[in-house]
């Protein structure tokens, strides 16, 4: 059998952090081909990324799991208590980057897919989408290997995302979806002039602390069904002048909002140039508004793609999740537009952290978890 936490050692001692490779992929691609399955690396932009498949290509009934096994730098290692590369195990916990977020979670559905079809080969085929890209831009990675498989007659039924989604219990928590992110960043140009002479400038403060209180004070809705209310979060106003007897002629200001499924990046974008419009109209000023949407608010409504994945869940931990869109964004907002998706996996609460760290015992409960999904499925 495929030991899902010697896996995840081996992962975590190959240092990849995003969007260097590190090795992960290739160990990876290593014992997936030597369990039978059709490794395709899917390399692109400069980031590596792996399609992996057990079963014939198009099959009407494919399950698939996505991950990642890039990370987020390790920040400073001094503060860390165990090498940041070493898969230290203490007192039945792992310590490493990666540990969480995401490279347990990728073991345990590698050695749970493994271990499925050599005990009992489905009637259909398993896909892993593997890429080195979601802590980064993620423009090469997932999006990447759903490009290769529409160009290549591949096919995901439905597919389970494997990154940590509990917040302090296993088994707790299910993402059936994501809210929506974006970021606007605002330069606000006016004339530089003298403290004293204020009337012969034009200052670009004034109008810029009025946009932002204008788009902080704003309620977007009251949340839906499904999600809860969306938010926008003032995160940096700057003009860099270190001196009290100027005003100056530039100013800039950042703000990032997580919308749910009333909104639309698109319209959400008009707002906020409609905002940019009427405060530069009132101050005189001009507001230059640059916006990046990293990705829309999605729902896979509950149904039996969640219910398989719940009912596995309670099964191996005795704990009834609950179905939530709460957090950040994931790479399942890709995957939505290829085929149902949910997410789940482990605690996060040490994801991104000095000391990174997960319950190995966890790991093998995540494994249980994945192979019962595949067993239900494909009964």
């Amino acid at each position: 059998m495929t030991d899902p936490v010697q896996l995840t050692a081996d992962l975590i001692r190959c240092p990849s952090v995003t969007p260097d490779e590190g090795g992960a992929l290739v160990l990876l691609e290593s014992v997936l081909t030597n369990e039978g399955f059709e490794c395709t690396r899917v390399d692109r932009g400069g980031i590596c990324n792996l399609f992996a498949r057990w079963g014939q290509k198009a099959h009407a009934r494919s399950f698939g799991f996505n991950g990642h096994t890039d990370v987020v730098p390790v920040g400073d290692e001094a503060a860390w208590t165990a090498s940041p590369f070493g898969a230290e195990i203490r007192n039945g916990v792992m310590y490493g980057r990666g540990a969480t977020d995401m490279k347990s979670g990728v073991a345990a559905f590698a050695a749970a897919a493994v271990n499925f079809v050599r005990e009992t080969p489905p009637d259909g085929a398993i896909i892993l989408t593997i890429t080195g890209d979601e802590e980064g831009d993620a423009l090469d990675g997932t999006t990447a290997l759903l490009d290769y498989m529409a160009n290549n007659g591949e096919r995901m039924s439905v597919c389970l995302v494997g990154e940590p989604t509990c917040p302090n219990e296993m088994g707790e928590m299910i993402k059936i979806g994501r809210r929506g992110s974006m970021t606007a960043w605002f330069t606000i140009t006016g004339v530089q002039g003298h403290s004293a002479y204020p009337h012969r400038a034009k200052n670009p403060l004034p109008a810029m602390t009025r946009l932002m209180d204008r788009l902080a004070s704003h309620e977007l809705d009251q949340g839906t069904a499904h999600f809860d209310a969306s938010t926008l979060a003032v995160v940096t106003i700057d003009t860099g002048n270190p001196a009290t007897n100027v005003i100056p002629a530039q100013c800039t200001g950042t703000v990032n909002i997580r919308f749910n499924d009333l909104h639309s990046g698109a319209s959400l974008s008009e707002w906020l140039h409609r905002e940019a419009g009427q405060v530069a109209t009132t101050y005189g000023v001009e507001v230059e508004t640059r916006i990046k949407i990293s990705g829309e608010s999605f729902l896979t409504p509950p149904g039996p793609l969640s219910d398989l994945v719940a009912k596995s869940v309670e099964a191996e931990t005795g704990v009834q999740p609950e179905l939530s869109t709460t957090g950040g964004t994931s790479d399942a907002r890709f995957v939505k537009d290829h085929c149902p998706v949910v997410e789940f996996g482990l605690v996060g609460r040490t994801m991104h952290q000095v000391d990174e760290c997960v319950e190995v015992a966890q790991i093998e409960q995540l494994k249980a978890i994945y192979k019962r999904i595949l067993t239900d499925y494909f009964a």
